[in-house]
C-alpha cells in the first residue's frame, strides 16, 4: 500500500495545495504561530520533566491539601457561605 512513503513530488502537490488553500500572505502568520506553539510546548515539557525529577517521592508524604468532594459545590467567594 504505502511501500514507498513520502516521495519529493508527493510533498511538493501537499505543498501547492496548502498555498492555494491558505494563501501566500497567511503562509508566514501560520508558520511563525506553529513555531511559537511549538516552543511553548517543549519548554513546558521541560518544565514538567524538571518538577518531576526535583519532586521527592517517599512514601510517607502526606498530601498538601486534603481531596475535594466532587458532590459539594465548592464556595468561590466569602460571602457565599
Amino acid at each position: 500500500m504505502l511501500r514507498n512513503g513520502l516521495e519529493p513530488w508527493h510533498l511538493l502537490i501537499v505543498a501547492i495545495v496548502v498555498i492555494v488553500l491558505f494563501g501566500s500572505k497567511k503562509l508566514p502568520d501560520t508558520a511563525r504561530s506553529l513555531g511559537r506553539s511549538m516552543r511553548i510546548l517543549k519548554s513546558e515539557a521541560k518544565a514538567l520533566k524538571e518538577e518531576g525529577a526535583a519532586a521527592p517521592e517517599s512514601p510517607d508524604a502526606a498530601p498538601a491539601a486534603p481531596p475535594v468532594s466532587r458532590s459539594e459545590p465548592a464556595a468561590t467567594d466569602a460571602r457565599a457561605k
